[in-house]
């Protein structure tokens, strides 16, 4: 291979290692951000559990007013009777559930609570059983105390409730929120290390 050839595909591995390091730096700084806007919408989440329980149950309102008004539209155009009259059945059920919700979102929010109080039953149920079944392989256990946090979870909050419709649902989505953005941050620190190290082997390399 000649010298020019070696210098050309010199300089296209030079823009190819540039290129790579800048998307990783462009990503983690991405990372960072919504990592960061999470955190912060978690903290206000789990400091205001009430506020962010009610514009949950707001947000469920709206979304089965718009669920209604999808199945109405979607009624006509079932084949049949049969399709109209359960399209319509469907309909009426969500915008009414729906502006329920909008009108009094305490009831919208002791329904969320009574599904999050299911959702973790189920969750700590099902992991305690996969927990088990993985036994003994490694880390079989930490599974089955995630389980039985969960069902700790759906049993606190059921023999707190109707009260703690006030409170859980906002406490956990901002918990949720808090533990995402907190992951998030952590890969983006990775990712900027990994982008720092690319750097460092560039500057290396021009010495």
């Amino acid at each position: 291979m000649s010298v020019g050839g070696e210098i050309e595909m010199s300089t296209v591995s030079t823009r190819d290692d540039e290129e790579i390091a800048n998307t990783v730096q462009d990503t983690w700084r991405l990372l960072m951000g919504v990592g960061v806007v999470l955190t912060v919408v978690g903290l206000a989440a789990i400091f205001t559990p009430l506020f962010t329980g009610i514009a949950l149950s707001f947000l469920l309102g709206a979304y089965l007013v718009l669920g209604g008004v999808a199945h109405f539209v979607h009624a006509f155009s079932g084949r049949g009777w049969t399709g109209v009259i359960g399209q319509t059945i469907l309909a009426l059920v969500f915008v009414v559930a729906g502006i329920a919700f909008l009108l009094n979102p305490l009831v919208g929010l002791s329904a969320l609570t009574l599904l999050l109080i299911t959702f973790f039953l189920v969750e700590g149920l099902v992991e305690i059983g996969m927990g088990l079944r993985l036994r003994p392989a490694r880390g079989w256990l930490w599974v089955v105390v995630s389980g039985v946090v969960s069902l700790a979870v759906a049993l606190f909050v059921w023999l707190e409730y109707p009260s703690s419709a006030l409170w859980a649902v906002g406490l956990l989505f901002g918990v949720g929120l808090l533990t995402s953005g907190l992951s998030i941050v952590a890969t983006a620190m990775g990712g900027r290390a990994v982008a720092k190290e690319a750097v460092g082997e560039k500057v290396g390399e021009v010495g």
